[in-house]
């Protein structure tokens, strides 16, 4: 016989992390679908260039993971709100599949590049429905908690998936083991497929309402109606993000030890191996990781405003507290500072939500991240020509443009107010009884 404490403790702490039936079977699709992908995708520079591809086929299919995923978000978003989020999840995990058989059947680096569009962004298009469930099936005081879990699951098969990858690739080689870890992906899909429509409810939209949804979730209706406050977020996000990829691409090549024979280029006084560098990566993934769910419970309660903005005051700190370093052990706390971004993500990202108009969120989501995301793919190309002319100019340009955006946001950004009740008995929000 079941101890009735016993199950008492685990329903609160299903409560407290906001664990609703549909919000479990989300979580368990994200780890399916997202080890499949990672699993395999991490290692397609390598495939393309074993198969004959050059480094321009592995530049092409990079090019082409930032563009599709803005282009995808808006239609990701506006399907997810005409048929359902799950219906819409479906679709789209059945788009990646399709994409993970034609890389499988065809051993041609042309067919990588086309079977990548099909799987290449699942997570952009798929992002926008699986924010519109959150909000749909939590209460606003739990849509943090929501978003939190989720980009916390997400890192469960970013953390695995690559290494279970590089076994394969250890075993049978590039070739023959890239494809069989599509195999794997594939099998995952279909698994989180199953788990998908027997857990999450059917949420799709009322007939009688359905025209009148679709002239609704147009980008010409969505963008009239993105409010004052949705626009100065994503405004202070843009800049924030100008911050985030003006370097991006340039912090390996800063901080780790080149071969001779590579093209001299400015880097840190002592540079580091490529496995310390992957252990600070592990160390920025750890920081976030360890701070999704107390970050989370706290702007439930207090709002979220407070927890955005410090995120955006530690995406600027990190590229000036770059310039700093020396050695392995000055980029360990430089590399937790990375991970600390992520403290208030969850809490942009439902604030997002929160703002949106309540029949259109996951529409307006993917309108959010298209604007967003085609303007700040332009920050990467700038990054590059910053980058030739000097480190130190990228590093402090993309500096200005994380403060910018950090005070745009501290006087324009707007919060909503929390719930009186739960503000007042904190109690019931942040802890779990033992």
């Amino acid at each position: 016989m079941s101890d009735p404490i016993n199950q008492g403790t685990l329903r609160k702490t299903a409560d407290f992390l906001g664990l609703k039936k549909s919000i479990v079977g989300l979580l368990a699709m994200v780890v399916m679908v997202g080890m499949g992908e990672h699993m395999a995708e991490q290692f397609l520079p390598l495939y393309l260039v074993v198969l004959g591809g050059g480094l321009i086929s592995a530049g092409a299919l990079n090019g082409m993971d930032n563009l599709l995923g803005a282009l995808y978000s808006y239609p990701g978003g506006y399907l997810a709100d005409r048929l359902g989020n799950k219906r819409a999840l479906l679709i789209f995990n059945l788009i990646a599949i399709f994409g993970f058989a034609i890389v499988i059947a065809i051993p041609k680096w042309q067919a990588v590049l086309i079977g990548a569009v099909f799987f290449l962004s699942w997570t952009a298009i798929s992002l926008p429905a699986t924010m519109g469930l959150v909000a749909k099936v939590l209460p606003k005081n739990k849509r943090t908690m929501g978003v939190s879990m989720h980009s916390l699951v997400r890192r469960v098969p970013m953390s695995l998936g690559p290494m279970i990858g590089g076994a394969f690739i250890g075993i049978w080689g590039v070739a023959l083991g890239v494809r069989l870890a599509f195999s794997v992906a594939i099998v995952m899909a279909l698994i989180a497929l199953l788990m998908q429509q027997k857990l999450i409810e059917d949420d799709r939209p009322d007939v009688t309402t359905h025209k009148d949804t679709a002239s609704k979730i147009g980008m010409s209706a969505l963008f009239r109606d993105m409010g004052p406050g949705l626009r100065n977020l994503l405004v202070s996000d843009i800049l924030i993000r100008f911050c985030e990829q003006i370097p991006y691409a340039f912090i390996v090549l800063y901080c780790v030890r080149m071969p001779a024979s590579a093209i001299h280029l400015q880097q840190i006084a002592h540079p580091i191996s490529a496995l310390q560098f992957g252990f600070l990566r592990s160390v920025e993934m750890a920081t976030a990781i360890l701070i999704y769910i107390p970050v989370a419970c706290q702007a439930d309660r207090l709002g979220k405003k407070p927890f955005v903005a410090l995120t955006f005051v530690f995406f600027s700190a990190f590229p000036l507290a770059l310039l700093f370093a020396k050695s392995f052990w000055w980029l360990v706390p430089i590399f937790v500072l990375r991970g600390l971004k992520e403290f208030g993500e969850p809490a942009r990202k439902a604030l997002i939500m929160d703002l949106a108009p309540e029949d259109r969120k996951a529409a307006m989501f993917g309108m959010y991240y298209l604007i967003r995301d085609m303007i700040v793919s332009l920050a990467a190309f700038g990054g590059a020509f910053l980058w030739t002319a000097s480190p130190r100019l990228n590093l402090l340009t993309a500096c200005a443009f994380g403060v910018l955006g950090t005070i745009w946001f501290a006087l324009k950004g707007k919060d909503l107010p929390t719930s009186p009740s739960d503000a007042d008995r904190p109690e019931k929000v942040c802890t779990v009884l033992d």
